[in-house]
């Protein structure tokens, strides 16, 4: 600047005292007064560049002896330093990220609806399909229906979930790059609010599609089973939307990430135990039966619902019979008394991909600038 404060002396710099630059007059605005004595105009007129004129000033060389006076730091100063990196804790980070995903879904609800209808649409097309399959119990071919019903509707409404989910994670994740970015929260808040906000929704996506599909099957109506299935439901359908926002987050974007998704969708039909059962999977296989989330489903739902039944079952041939627990037990390896581990392990395939999305998520950035 050509009009300087300088702190020692408390005077302006007068560009009226360059000569040649007219004064200003009585009255006049002093703001266009600089920017008509300033322009290049009036520099090729006087003949003067400014900024030369002020370099060979005393005051430029005032200046800046005090610039490098003030440049110096002071002994008796300490260095600003701060305890955390952000204002907040990690709590208050997970509750403001908590409270603004959650208005971010409320006001979307293109995908809610649409994740709703499909839910509504599908139960009853399986319930329908598997009309009164759960009260049939006396052939082995009804526990298979009764198995297929259910290995159906799980890997379609899931497959769902996990798709929806995907387009909603990538615009939510560019977003955070530019508030990250300004130092508002970190990532893993940011990612566990995005995995929480999903619980209500799923919750109510579970009662209706088990009320719905569980009505149209005819099972067995009492309140353990029925709570049973409900919570196989809603750990299967969790695991399925985590599943798709964990591969959203380990991709650039969610065109990507269905590419990556859909192998594994085949691997785990494949691997359930519905069309392979475990005991004839061969041994080098066998590990990724229990690594497979959906065949820890299908063993939760069909042990719930028939794995403590003693009554006579038909075997396939027409003339061997055995009971429905012993059936499960040989053919399909599956024990009600293990049901509690099952249980275990769908959390656990929750937790699982809730954290690998949220390590993800602050480890990986496909932010392009």
């Amino acid at each position: 600047m050509l009009v300087p404060w300088v702190p020692n002396r408390g005077i302006w710099l007068s560009f009226s005292a360059v000569p040649g630059v007219p004064k200003i007059r009585d009255g006049y605005n002093p703001a266009a007064w600089m920017l008509d004595v300033t322009s290049t105009q009036m520099e090729q007129i006087l003949g003067v560049d400014f900024a030369e004129y002020y370099r060979q000033s005393k005051l430029f060389l005032q200046t800046k002896e005090i610039v490098e006076a003030l440049s110096k730091p002071n002994s008796e100063v300490k260095e600003l330093t701060f305890s955390t990196k952000y204002a907040q804790p990690f709590c208050a980070q997970f509750i403001a990220c908590l409270w603004k995903q959650n208005l971010s879904y409320w006001r979307n609800p293109q995908y809610t609806a649409v994740r709703f209808f499909y839910t509504v649409i599908i139960s009853l097309m399986f319930g329908t399909i598997c009309w009164k399959f759960g009260s049939r119990r006396e052939t082995q071919h009804d526990i298979f229906n009764a198995m297929g019903a259910m290995y159906a509707a799980v890997l379609f409404i899931g497959i769902t979930n996990a798709t929806s989910v995907q387009p909603v994670i990538s615009i939510e994740r560019f977003v955070s790059y530019r508030e990250r970015a300004a130092g508002m929260y970190s990532a893993l808040p940011f990612a566990f609010s995005l995995v929480t906000v999903e619980f209500p929704y799923i919750l109510v996506q579970s009662l209706v599609y088990g009320t719905i599909f569980y009505s149209l099957g005819s099972f067995e109506w009492t309140a353990v089973k029925f709570l049973w299935f409900l919570f196989f439901m809603y750990f299967t359908l969790l695991y399925f939307t985590f599943y798709g926002m964990m591969t959203t987050a380990i991709t650039p974007n969610h065109m990507v990430a269905p590419i990556i998704a859909a192998p594994f969708y085949t691997l785990w039909n494949l691997f359930c135990g519905f069309m392979i059962p475990r005991k004839l999977i061969p041994v080098w296989w066998r590990w990724y039966y229990w690594a497979n989330p959906v065949s820890w489903t299908l063993y939760g739902l069909l042990t719930s619902q028939f794995g403590d039944l003693d009554q006579p079952l038909l075997l396939a041939d027409g003339i061997r019979t055995t009971t429905v627990v012993a059936f499960l037990e040989e053919h399909f390896g599956f024990r009600h008394d293990f049901l509690g581990v099952v249980a275990t392990m769908v959390i656990g395939f929750c937790v699982l991909f809730a954290v690998v999305f949220a390590l993800a998520i602050r480890n990986l950035n496909f932010q392009r600038r």
